[in-house]
């Protein structure tokens, strides 16, 4: 498996990982938490550029590792750029999480951009974790890894998006030497290991690149038709849509509270959403995300309920 994944670096990125740096986890979830282990201590502090996925936050509370939310914004395309950790320097962090293609706005850091992040961190010493979970679900840059810019970053990523593995609990992340045996022993006490069939499953998706390029040509397509059809219902404001499966949707021309406004969707026209407050609350209120990663006609549908919804 190790050796699976490190020619897949190769393939996909043109970086040399040895077998020894991965560390095949139980999901990236598990991946996560022994990231955040082997480098955080209690007090520590890192830094988590918001909007954000939720659970980054409460995994490292739950480790006493204090997160400190870095804004961004729509100037630098809702990703986190180099000075901001001049800005955030009073708070005295231990390193910085970067989710590139983002969960919930879509949004990438291009090539450049990670490269000035990989120095950034590198000049001051700090840790640099990398959630590429969405690899491989890009539209129409590809998304890049952080090891191309710097060796020692910690690249988290999972089977459950591009290789449509959700449910089997199979990830993997890859380390700095120094650090892998001390994940490994955290993993034996916390998890003991990865389900071997999952392991055997996922060397077989490695092998089905043509189905799963399929699987996104749908996530394509239902792309393309909420950013040509929600706008005509009325949400215009939505930010770039780089990678993953999300629309990150401004609605404060509709609505202050975003949680309310997902209830009343759900209530009345049975769609779902999720209102940013999951994954920015301080300014989550005016944003709701929402996902295609579904069948095109359900995608369809649900447009044509929102636009009545709104027009009506």
């Amino acid at each position: 498996m190790r050796e699976r994944i490190a020619r897949y670096y190769q393939d996909r990125y043109h970086a040399n990982v040895p077998p020894e740096r991965v560390v095949v986890t139980a999901g990236s979830s598990a991946g996560f938490v022994l990231a955040f282990l082997a480098v955080l201590d209690p007090g520590d502090t890192l830094l988590l550029p918001s909007p954000r996925y939720p659970c980054y936050r409460q995994i490292l509370k739950a480790l006493g590792v204090r997160p400190v939310l870095l804004e961004t914004g729509a100037a630098a395309r809702w990703m986190p750029v180099a000075g901001d950790l001049d800005r955030y320097a009073s708070e005295s962090p231990v390193g910085l999480l970067v989710a590139s293609p983002n969960n919930p706005t879509g949004t990438m850091a291009s090539a450049t951009r990670l490269a000035e992040l990989a120095d950034a961190c590198r000049r001051r010493g700090l840790w640099l974790i990398s959630d590429e979970i969405y690899h491989g679900l890009e539209y129409e840059e590809p998304a890049h890894t952080a090891l191309a810019y710097w060796d020692a970053a910690i690249t988290i990523n999972s089977f459950s998006k591009y290789f449509s593995m959700t449910g089997w609990r199979i990830g993997w992340l890859v380390a700095p030497e120094e650090l892998v045996r001390p994940m490994e022993r955290l993993a034996q006490n916390l998890y003991i290991s990865p389900p071997a069939i999952s392991q055997v499953a996922a060397l077989g998706a490695f092998e089905g690149i043509e189905e799963l390029e399929a699987i996104k040509a749908g996530y394509t397509a239902n792309r393309a038709l909420l950013l040509n059809e929600l706008p005509a219902a009325g949400l215009t404001s939505i930010l770039p849509a780089d990678g993953a499966f999300y629309l990150y949707a401004d609605v404060s021309r509709l609505t202050s509270d975003s949680a309310a406004f997902a209830q009343s969707m759900l209530k009345e026209i049975d769609v779902a959403i999720t209102p940013g407050i999951d994954f920015d609350p301080i300014r989550g209120h005016r944003f709701v995300r929402l996902s295609y990663a579904g069948p095109h006609g359900a995608i369809r549908e649900a447009a044509a309920r929102i636009k009545a919804w709104l027009k009506g």
